[in-house]
């Protein structure tokens, strides 16, 4: 084989970069949308422990809005801004450490195959 002359394989590579490119990018795609549910996940969990502290804030220290239950969970559910939550996924205990709030959450992965798991974020605010 001379120095100047393409091999015979040069000539058979022209469909490579196709079946490489088909290759990479559902493994690509599947992780970037991992990426993006495992966003997804952790903001759900903040937002639902924020609505959880704040709920439980407003029964231990504003006695007038918060004095029930059931004005607590509407309380959580207002601060559960972004997604949607029933006033009874919130539970309400008063329990030694004070107004003790609890949620149970089924988040659900948009990649195929991961099944829900549930969130359960707790907080209790001392009166």
């Amino acid at each position: 084989m001379a120095r100047g002359h393409p091999s015979r394989f040069a000539s058979s590579c022209r469909g490579t970069a196709a079946i490489e490119y088909a290759i990479i990018v559902p493994a690509l795609l599947t992780f970037m949308l991992g990426i993006m549910d495992v966003g997804r996940l952790m903001w759900t969990y903040s937002t639902l422990y924020r609505a959880v502290e704040a709920a439980a804030r407003c029964g231990a220290v504003n006695v007038t809005d918060c004095a029930s239950t059931a004005q607590i969970q509407n309380e959580a559910v207002a601060e559960a801004w972004g997604l949607t939550v029933a006033s009874s996924a919130f539970t309400v205990a008063t329990l030694a450490c004070g107004v003790q709030v609890t949620v149970t959450y089924s988040f659900t992965f948009t990649i195929p195959g991961f099944s829900a798991i549930t969130l359960g974020p707790t907080a209790c605010h001392p009166k």
